[in-house]
């Protein structure tokens, strides 16, 4: 496998399983990092380089900085855009979530228009540019979401990560339209659980776990639904979107849709009297109250908590033939390392 990949975000929680899976597959991957000198990023990228046919170069660029990709997509087959911030915790929505995942796809989509050489970008968005709050599906009057939608709920006041998502793959669509040079497959993960190849991650998947696991929700998790999905087979369907040619279009990534109760639940039975699990399902009117304690609007609360969600996968199996990983394993598997790297 000669093919050349430029990959962002390679060493992210996601992007880490992405290039180590192109680079066992034999995959020439040019990996963009912000700092070259941070030898510690990529360093068990590079073990997998070294034990593979695989081959990693590296390359400095940044996502809010012009021009900074052209020179590792000059020449590349393929682009994998995986970088964009998600975190939680943040100052400025504008600064911190909306400009570097818009303006980052700008540059990266625009360097592989310049390149002449890329044939297909595989773009991670997520399930949050399908719908924004859960009470959307109701109001929309649909049965389950699917690819045909787009979240138009969230704002920079309102659930900023997911606007930020929206905001980024319509640019994606929207430069896609103005070029014939590449295809563009887009991947639109639910919520990504499963083991980290890093222990130095800083996910907000591993944060979340850890908080589930140390006792933050002891006292009464709130009724969130959300789609579940691993991430190696996040990782491994954007394999698929790059490797098939009759790939098209968006895919919702979801194993199955579960409460936080669920998910509390489903530990419990594969350790049991582990960890300090929530007791019992928060009542919406104490959200209310206490909401903001744990990063709640009172309109996210309204909006989301109590209220059904279902998303559609059936495209994800049968374009990508992905096979699902039962969520069961992905959090033992989650769980395990964590205690294993005293991450709890």
């Amino acid at each position: 496998m000669n093919k050349t990949i430029m990959v962002t975000g390679g060493t992210g929680y996601l992007g880490a399983w992405v290039v180590n899976q192109l680079l066992e597959k034999g995959y020439t991957v040019r990996l963009t990092v912000r700092n070259k000198t941070n030898k510690d990023k990529y360093a068990l990228l590079q073990k997998t380089a070294d034990a593979s046919e695989g081959i990693l170069e590296i390359y400095e660029a940044d996502l809010l900085d012009k021009g900074s990709f052209d020179e590792a997509a000059r020449g590349s087959h393929a682009i994998m855009h995986v970088a964009s911030p998600f975190t939680l915790r943040f100052k400025d929505p504008v600064k911190d979530l909306l400009d570097p995942a818009v303006q980052g796809t700008q540059n990266v989509l625009q360097a592989a228009s310049q390149a002449g050489t890329v044939r297909k970008v595989v773009l991670t968005s997520s399930v949050a540019a399908v719908h924004g709050d859960a009470v959307d599906l109701q109001e929309k009057g649909l049965s389950t979401f699917t690819e045909d939608h787009f979240n138009e709920t969230s704002s920079t006041q309102h659930q900023p990560y997911s606007y930020s998502k929206v905001m980024a793959e319509k640019e994606a669509w929207k430069i896609y339209e103005a070029q014939d040079q590449w295809k563009l497959v887009v991947i639109n993960p639910s919520f990504v659980l499963g083991p980290a190849l890093s222990p130095q991650s800083d996910s907000e998947s591993l944060q979340f776990m850890r908080d589930m696991l140390s006792g933050k929700f002891r006292m009464g998790a709130p009724d969130l639904k959300f789609g579940f999905v691993d991430v190696r087979d996040v990782a491994m369907a954007h394999i698929s979107a790059l490797e098939k040619d009759t790939v098209q279009g968006r895919h919702i990534l979801a194993e199955r849709v579960m409460s936080v109760n669920d998910l509390a639940d489903m530990i419990k039975k594969l350790f049991p009297k582990q960890f300090k699990l929530p007791l019992m399902k928060s009542p919406k009117f104490m959200l209310y109250m206490v909401g903001w304690m744990f990063g709640l609007t009172a309109k996210f609360v309204k909006r989301n908590v109590g209220h059904p969600l279902a998303l559609d996968n059936r495209k994800s199996i049968n374009d990508l033939a992905l096979q699902y990983r039962p969520m069961e394993t992905t959090v033992r598997d989650m769980v395990e390392q964590m205690v294993e790297q005293k991450m709890v």
